[in-house]
């Protein structure tokens, strides 16, 4: 039976998939795959990139992998915030919304002028994210958002940030475990407690959790909208989500990089994967 072809795969992907095939789901049929849209950021935004390249948007493979292996079918969202009418289009394609971590978001959007500590931050990107939460949130599109998907879930709800946690947030433990400064991605950098009757806690079986950390910024004030799910031992909310039967759900770490060993990670993509399709299914 001829397989369903993986939107964007390279060798390198296809070898990735491959690799890890003992993990994949039972294999469903083209129809039967819920679509998650991926976001993606501006080449240009990322550090090191020179400035005679091409206009690109991109984003690391290992998001839509994660998804992938669970039965979805992924696809990668351009950066179409001048154009919303093809934005809108790209969406309505899509049974759930994947927003990957990234630069920071500009602290315009909640208000307050940028710190000096205030790292890159990618203008497209934050516009089209931004909208693809509301609609998603309006809609009870299922949504999940990671590192910086979560601080982009709360802002767009109206909650705000830490610009940088160092700088900002007095009691901070550190926070900024990134690759270049050494740290191996999966570097497991502090312990969350998942709050009680949270969907998160439900879904990972536990009660504590040891995360990486790759982030500067963090949660300041919560959206209204929104739960606080795990808090690290400084206090800082590292997950939220909103309560009732809807999945949007945001974590501040990068469980893409665990979702291939760790079984409790697992479930947390297996569960946005299955709301997707129930989504998709009731739309049809």
């Amino acid at each position: 039976m001829r397989k369903r072809p993986i939107i964007g795969v390279t060798m390198q992907h296809t070898q990735l998939l491959a690799s890890h095939a003992h993990l994949r789901e039972p294999e469903k049929s083209m129809s039967q795959r819920p679509v998650i849209g991926v976001t993606t950021q501006t080449l240009h935004s990322i550090d090191g990139i020179p400035p005679g390249l091409p206009q690109s948007v991109v984003m690391n493979q290992r998001y839509y992998v994660a998804v992938t292996l669970i039965g979805a079918a992924p696809i990668l969202i351009p950066l179409l915030d001048d154009e919303p009418d093809a934005l809108r289009g790209a969406y309505e394609v899509c049974d759930g919304i994947l927003i990957p971590g990234g630069v920071d978001v500009d602290p315009n959007y909640f208000g307050e002028e940028p710190h000096p500590k205030l790292g890159r931050i990618d203008p497209a990107r934050d516009r089209t994210e931004m909208q693809l939460a509301l609609w998603a949130v309006e809609d009870k599109k299922p949504i999940l958002g990671l590192c910086r998907g979560l601080q982009v879930l709360n802002v767009a709800l109206g909650g705000s940030l830490y610009q940088d946690l160092e700088e900002q947030y007095p009691d901070a433990i550190k926070h900024d475990y990134f690759p270049t400064y050494g740290f191996e991605r999966d570097h497991l950098a502090h312990e969350v407690t998942l709050a009680k009757g949270s969907r998160l806690r439900h879904l990972m079986e536990l009660d504590r959790i040891h995360v990486n950390s790759m982030h500067h910024q963090g949660i300041k004030t919560l959206a209204p909208a929104l739960t606080a799910s795990a808090i690290a031992p400084d206090g800082l909310i590292e997950a939220a989500e909103v309560a009732g039967d809807h999945f949007c759900v945001g974590v501040q770490w990068h469980p893409e990089v665990f979702e291939l060993t760790d079984p409790h990670t697992r479930h947390v993509f297996r569960e946005f994967v299955t709301a997707a399709g129930r989504f998709g299914a009731k739309a049809a």
